[in-house]
């Protein structure tokens, strides 16, 4: 075995500092990263108030001001969000708020709990809960209150109203009066995302830029349309975005899939079979392919036998459909493709001839 050579005592001293040191490092290396990860995320507390004298219903904050990578637009979203939009969406229907109250609603909602999906039962900040981070103990409501999305949205609506020019405020701004978040702009980055849900789910078009009312809005998906029998039935089945699904109703208040259908083609001045595997054949049939604004979608447990049909819904157009989907989910829209499991081949346009004399 061939003996290293002896280092001089300060080299000796050096190399067994070296270890040592390159452990401190690392330790600063791992510190610096943890510190960095807790700086871009702090579980609730709007995004780590450092004061913690945040008295607004917000607590998880998810992001800042940037729309880096941030949805843009509903199709973006999952179902559970699109149907909290739907809620939303709904009540502030429901409360005659202008279409702009609903996008300030919308764009608070996707910043505190990512539209129903984070904080929703289980507090991530202080107490705050819900669709709207709402806190009890800051006079919001109950636990339960707050955690029910229509409480809770009715709540941040009756708080934002009382707000003197709500309206004609930056969205962020007037949802910061209400909130009270420690990162006041962090909602900005939703104006898109609230005016597209605004639009493809209630069919109001410009409403952060208008602010128009919703008895002057356009008809949104039937907008280019002709005035006629399509228009007309989808300007009314969406007009009900929001409302529940109750199984056999037929309206105002509540619908199932076919008697949405039934309603919209009735204000049409069509006269629809009750039951949607009857409304099958209540027109003529097109290839789902080459559906138009109008015509009636069906899913059956047996995609060759109509006679097992247990779903309609409303083609809107651009890959889109109006449905009352089940007990649950509020009336809304979503995205529909020719090739999902149940989907009939053929789509049936209301008032141009029946298969059955």
């Amino acid at each position: 075995m061939i003996t290293p050579p002896r280092l001089p005592p300060g080299l000796r001293i050096l190399r067994l500092l070296l270890p040592v040191a390159g452990l401190a490092a690392f330790i600063v290396i791992v510190l610096a990263g943890g510190l960095l990860v807790a700086t871009q995320f702090v579980p609730g507390g709007d995004e780590g108030a450092e004061s913690g004298t945040c008295e607004a219903g917000t607590g998880t904050g998810v992001g800042g001001g940037t729309t880096a990578g941030a949805p843009q637009t509903s199709a973006e979203l999952n179902e559970v969000q699109r149907q909290t939009a739907a809620t939303i969406i709904g009540v502030a229907k429901g409360m005659a708020v202008p279409p702009r109250g609903w996008v300030v609603a919308l764009a608070t909602a996707m910043q505190e709990s990512q539209m129903g999906t984070v904080g929703m039962d289980v507090a991530v900040d202080h107490d705050s809960l819900g669709v709207f981070q709402q806190r009890p103990s800051q006079g919001w409501g109950s636990p339960a209150q707050v955690r029910d999305p229509v409480y809770a949205t009715r709540t941040f609506l009756e708080r934002l109203l009382l707000v003197p020019g709500w309206d004609t405020m930056p969205v962020t701004q007037a949802a910061q009066i209400v909130q009270r978040s420690a990162f006041p702009n962090a909602y900005a980055k939703w104006e898109s995302l609230a005016n597209s849900l605004v639009t493809d789910l209630a069919g109001v078009a410009g409403a952060i830029q208008e602010c128009v009312p919703a008895t002057e809005a356009g008809p949104g998906p039937a907008a280019a349309l002709p005035p006629g029998v399509a228009r007309t039935a989808i300007e009314f089945a969406t007009a009900e975005t929001g409302k529940p699904y109750v199984w056999g109703a037929t309206g105002p208040s509540s619908y199932d899939c076919s008697g949405l259908m039934l309603r919209a083609y009735q204000r049409a001045g069509i006269v629809l079979p009750r039951v949607s595997r009857d409304q099958y054949h209540a027109g003529a049939h097109v290839p789902v392919e080459q559906a138009q604004p109008g015509d009636l979608l069906f899913w059956a447990y047996d995609e060759s036998d109509p006679d097992t049909i247990h779903h309609v819904a409303l083609y809107l157009g651009n890959g889109q459909m109006m449905e009352a989907q089940q007990t649950g989910v509020p009336l809304g829209t979503r995205t529909v493709t020719w090739g999902e499991g149940e989907l009939l081949p053929l789509a049936t346009r209301p008032g141009t001839g029946s298969d059955r004399a």
